[in-house]
């Protein structure tokens, strides 16, 4: 019998690597630089790789005869449980750099404590993406410094981009029944616990960054019960598109 908690924990997790790969993916060839792009084209990668493993673990635990590219294309937008803050749009290079850094501080404090997990292949997954995802903070976060405390105008856009990005930092840490389950049995990670080191963090490299940190009492959830932003819907339609156009095909 399926552990259908198990598996809503797992697309949880693997969803915001799939949806932000997504993102970065849209920027292959549009870069800053040809260094930058690489980059950015490279974290992508990591991020659809870490997806692969989660999702062809998923595949396996589900009574369906599904594999990984069922779950990735062939669900519907409710069906997605990542997080509001990974499917924002690349309004501008300040805000690639913003939504990078403020997610990628969450997903390394998660990797670490989802490497104790009880699940082997969880645990494993996790260990494995350590590496990866320490990278991509300090590539977010150097850039994060380098626009904040640069030009006036670098200084306006990334703070911009943080204003416009802060209001779905605090759904990272939401704890659906999946994850407060899988804590329960010793698999999943307390993501409250999370919290205060995640901000801590993020409020010191800001400063550090000569940036505000927003003053924002209220924020905006929904993405982890599949309630996505308007723009959840366009990606899809280019994520989803030849597997829905040639159904059944195999690369």
């Amino acid at each position: 019998m399926v552990n259908q908690n198990l598996y809503n924990y797992i697309l949880g997790i693997g969803d915001n690597s799939l949806i932000l790969g997504q993102r970065l993916g849209e920027l292959c060839g549009h870069g800053p630089s040809l260094e930058t792009d690489i980059a950015g084209t490279n974290i992508s990668l990591d991020l659809i790789g870490q997806t692969r493993s989660y999702y062809q673990y998923a595949a396996k635990l589900s009574e369906k005869e599904i594999t990984e590219d069922d779950i990735a294309f062939l669900r519907s937008e409710r069906e997605y449980r990542n997080t509001l803050l990974v499917e924002q749009p690349n309004t501008h290079f300040g805000f690639v750099i913003a939504r990078q850094y403020l997610f990628d501080v969450f997903h390394l404090l998660l990797l670490q404590e989802l490497q104790h997990s009880k699940d082997d292949t969880l645990a494993a997954i996790a260990k494995k993406g350590i590496k990866e995802v320490s990278y991509h903070k300090r590539f977010s976060g150097d850039w994060i410094k380098r626009l904040g405390d640069g030009t006036e105008e670098s200084n306006e856009k990334m703070q911009e981009a943080i204003d416009g990005l802060w209001r779905y930092t605090d759904e990272l840490f939401e704890m659906t029944d999946a994850d407060k389950e899988m804590v329960t049995e010793g698999i999943g990670v307390d993501l409250s616990k999370l919290k205060e080191t995640y901000y801590q963090e993020v409020t010191e490299l800001l400063t550090e960054a000569t940036l505000q940190v927003p003053e924002r009492k209220y924020f905006n959830y929904g993405g982890k019960k599949g309630v996505h932003t308007e723009h959840m819907g366009y990606l899809l339609a280019d994520l989803q598109y030849m597997q829905r156009t040639y159904p059944n095909m195999q690369w």
